[in-house]
């Protein structure tokens, strides 16, 4: 089984921004239960379908499998849910892990989440000075919740 470890934060200021090279990525999902999401994404010139499960924590399933770039494009385009979550996303090397910085767009324009992927739940990491407030437990902040209640729609102080 795969398995998905990861956590999410919000940034602190922009020193972020001047690290990595950002990468257009379109996504949309084929099934948004929060049993269970299936995930068509298009990153750079490749396709992808990933399968994941309700998390236990910041742990879950995910298993991801390339598929050609025409059928990717066609299954954003005709089955995926409305939004798709479009965003930039810079992979941000620090102490030995890779953070991803996601900057979207589109109706949740304004949201940046920096997440890093670990190899246990218990792995001691080094956070950037860049990295802020923990959101891993808010599913505010996953992508499949993104499309049914949007950044734009969100009360913000």
């Amino acid at each position: 089984m795969g398995v998905e470890i990861e956590r999410k934060f919000l940034p602190s200021g922009d020193g972020w921004r001047q690290l990595g090279e950002p990468v257009l990525l379109r996504q949309g999902y084929l099934c948004s239960d929060p049993e269970r999401t299936v995930r068509v994404r298009i990153e750079g010139e490749t396709g992808a379908l990933t399968i994941k499960s309700k998390g236990s924590g910041v742990r879950r399933g995910e298993w991801e499998y390339p598929i050609p770039l025409p059928e990717a494009q066609e299954l954003l385009d005709t089955l995926c849910e409305r939004p798709l979550v479009e965003k930039y996303r810079r992979r941000i090397e620090h102490a030995g892990f890779t953070w991803e910085i996601d900057e979207f767009l589109g109706e949740n324009a304004g949201l940046v989440v920096a997440e890093i992927e670990l190899p246990s739940e218990d792995t001691v990491f080094d956070r950037p000075d860049w990295i802020g407030q923990e959101v891993s437990g808010d599913k505010r902040y996953y992508n499949s919740s993104l499309i049914r209640f949007p950044y734009s729609q969100w009360t913000h102080p």
